[in-house]
């Protein structure tokens, strides 16, 4: 087999993140974080995946093809089943660690009365407002009335011979789904309890004179849906209308997912499955007794600052020290930063000064996903009120970012930003910026060329390169993308920049074959990627093809890969690992020896066929020696990992990359790439100041 499946090797990449989680050298509240986190890309998992897999069941025309999908929804279903388990056990290792550091999560059971009173005020003070029970009856369609992925809880009201069903939302968008308990002025203990336990405690409350009952009892679920939505071809309608028109539909998408307390009686979990209209093919996952554990990312710090990650300050880069404006720094040269290691203000700032400078003339700028309060964009429309002429290219289709992206389209457009949508059949997921500025007679233009969204928030915690740069070629072929999002029908040309999907396949295909021509010659030939995923197929052969011919192949993959390294006459010469670690890897890197002109681009393109194909995509040489230094120690640096980096090998077995030294080092001598490279980066900080001193 050449290929391993992507669906399960993304199942292999949430074990990672599981596996975090499961470490007791991690602090507990970040390993409670961690728990948060696989179960955020579980939720995804099966909206986007799973649903996919189903769509292709219900659709496939030959019976071998609904075979195979059949056969892989139940790989799917077995190893979704396995690692829940193991979640539940890893949750109770955790909750046990932070009961040993006076941090308590408590149920209704195990409160006294003082406290039972207290939250029963709290109910009526704070929570009550927000809870309007939903009766089930024979008549609604429950699976137009869930919210999805909302926590709910499902009432069975008993009275007599009687027997009804109601469901409580918990209302966790208004108040904290977490709930500290008071504690003695003394004391060093912290309890905490679920907002859904709340709701257990007064369920009575909310029933009491409005239906007779004799037993109230609730049990907690959540349902999963399509997140396929589908815009209509209306001609009439604009793109903005035709995709509000798809949110709405997938509001009302397909279930493909329930998740339940395992204490839910055998009636209750039918009537709900019937009620929701579920197949044989949609997934049942019984767990405790508490739903959207992906808000275990929002655990509250509380206690020892050990039971968190010692925090690692962002720096600032010296290359925007002593210049008057950002302008000026990068004239003198490019300067690539590193997120979160160097302050996304940087970028901000560059955005702000374009936007009142007077010798800026025009900005023009991709976005795919951006912060909800987001500087960049009030600067873009501030560019606007000071006479620039601003375009902005929003990709609507973002994926779970849609609707945000349809407001900024209108909040944009009405404050004067030309607005436009791309190329129609492609998603724009380029990041760039481009500025051009009168200085003298001279129009130069500056470039912002990155591997992640131009997000404030995201850029704390997600790992990305950013390319500052006036250089004349990379800048015409920046411009030159432009204008191919808004005339794709005429020829564009890129001469340093790979573009997809004009020509980065072709450009990385004659790369890869120049390392194998290299290596049949007998001489030096290695190429090394780092990216989120690796899918394509056409690609993976020509991987396998470089590894018979003798090249050296390294990547670092953080999520699914369909390559199976290391098998025998096919991919020997590759070796893949992947890093989970406190920020999320998501920079694009490819290296190609190049016969010794070793050549490296970022990229904001995974090697999926998605990226290679659908997507607009670009990928950027880097030129400038310093730069390109920088890149080649991080990403040395994240080799090394002996703390962090599991191997991915041909079975996708998740095991460590050093694992018999991680067996005889002390956990203060494993230290994690992340803190490596931020540790390098303070120290060429320090060399920086210390010689403007001199």
């Amino acid at each position: 087999m050449k290929f391993f499946n992507k669906e399960l090797s993304w199942l292999s990449f949430n074990e990672r993140v599981l596996q975090e989680a499961a470490d007791s050298h991690v602090p507990a509240i970040e390993r409670i974080h961690f728990l948060g986190i696989f179960s955020s890309n579980m939720d995804e998992f099966f909206q986007v995946r799973v649903a996919d897999v189903k769509r292709r069941i219900f659709f496939s025309q030959a019976v071998e093809e609904r075979e195979h999908y059949e056969h892989l929804m139940e790989q799917l279903q077995q190893k979704v089943a396995r690692l829940q388990k193991r979640f539940d056990e890893v949750l109770e290792e955790v909750l046990e660690t932070l009961r040993g550091n006076g941090i308590s999560l408590l149920n209704i059971e195990q409160l006294d009365d003082e406290e039972k009173c207290r939250l029963k005020r709290f109910f009526k003070d704070k929570v009550q407002r927000f809870i309007v029970p939903i009766w089930v009856n024979g008549k609604g369609n429950l699976a137009n009335i869930v919210r999805e992925d909302e926590t709910y809880l499902c009432v069975e009201i008993v009275n007599g011979d009687e027997k009804h069903y109601a469901l409580l939302e918990v209302p966790s968008d208004q108040i904290d789904r977490f709930i500290q308990l008071p504690t003695n002025g003394r004391s060093k203990q912290h309890k905490i309890l679920f907002l859904d336990d709340v709701l257990q405690l007064n369920l009575n409350v909310l029933f009491q004179g409005i239906i007779p009952f004799e037993q109230l009892r609730a049990f907690s679920f959540k349902t999963t849906r399509d997140a396929e939505y589908r815009p209509s071809d209306d001609i009439e309608q604009s793109l903005l209308e035709r995709m509000e028109e798809g949110l709405k539909q997938r509001i009302k998408a397909d279930p493909v997912r329930l998740v339940y307390d395992r204490a839910m009686p055998e009636e209750m979990l039918d009537f709900l499955s019937k009620k929701l209209e579920l197949t044989q093919f949609d997934s049942f996952v019984a767990g405790g007794r508490y739903r959207n554990t992906r808000d275990f990312v929002k655990f509250p710090h509380l206690g020892k600052t050990s039971l968190i990650h010692k925090e690692l300050p962002s720096l600032f880069h010296p290359k925007f020290s002593n210049f008057e404006n950002v302008f000026a720094a990068i004239q003198k040269n490019d300067i690539a930063l590193y997120y979160p290691y160097y302050r996304f203000s940087h970028f901000t700032e560059f955005v702000r000064q374009a936007a009142y400078d007077p010798k800026v003339t025009r900005i023009s700028m991709c976005i795919y996903r951006v912060a909800p309060n987001s500087r960049v964009i009030r600067s873009l429309m501030d560019a606007v009120q000071n006479g620039k002429h601003v375009t902005v290219m929003v990709e609507l289709q973002a994926r779970f970012d849609e609707e945000a992206n349809i407001e900024w389209a209108k909040e944009l457009t009405d404050s004067g930003v030309r607005v436009s949508f791309g190329i129609q059949g492609l998603k724009v997921h380029s990041k760039l910026v481009l500025v051009h500025r009168n200085e003298g007679n001279l129009d130069r233009r500056y470039a912002v060329i990155g591997t992640g969204n131009f997000h404030e928030g995201t850029a704390q915690i997600y790992t990305d390169f950013s390319l500052f740069t006036c250089q004349p070629d990379i800048c015409a072929d920046v411009e030159s993308v432009f204008h191919y999002l808004e005339q794709p029908y005429r020829a564009h040309n890129f001469h340093h920049l790979m573009v997809a999907p004009v020509n980065m396949r072709q450009r990385i295909n004659e790369l890869i074959e120049f390392e194998i021509e290299q290596a049949k010659a007998g001489k030096p030939a290695k190429l090394f990627f780092k990216v989120n995923n690796l899918e394509d197929e056409h690609l993976i052969i020509q991987l396998y093809r470089a590894s018979r011919a003798g090249v050296k192949i390294q990547g670092i993959v953080r999520g699914m890969c369909s390559l199976r390294p290391g098998v025998e006459n096919l991919s020997e010469n590759i070796e893949i690992r992947s890093i989970v670690d406190r920020y999320l890897e998501h920079a694009r890197v490819y290296v190609f020896e190049h016969g010794g002109k070793e050549e490296v681009f970022i990229a904001s393109a995974d090697l999926m066929t998605r990226n290679l194909d659908h997507r607009v995509e670009v990928a950027a040489p880097v030129y400038d020696p310093d730069a390109k230094a920088d890149i080649l120690k991080i990403i040395a640096l994240q080799w090394q990992d002996k703390a962090k980096s599991r191997l991915i090998d041909a079975e996708q077995t998740n095991r460590y990359c050093f694992e018999a030294e991680r067996k005889v080092l002390k956990p203060r001598a494993l230290v994690p790439s992340q803190v490596a490279i931020h540790r390098c980066l303070k120290r060429r900080e320090r060399v920086y100041e210390s010689r403007k001193k001199e």
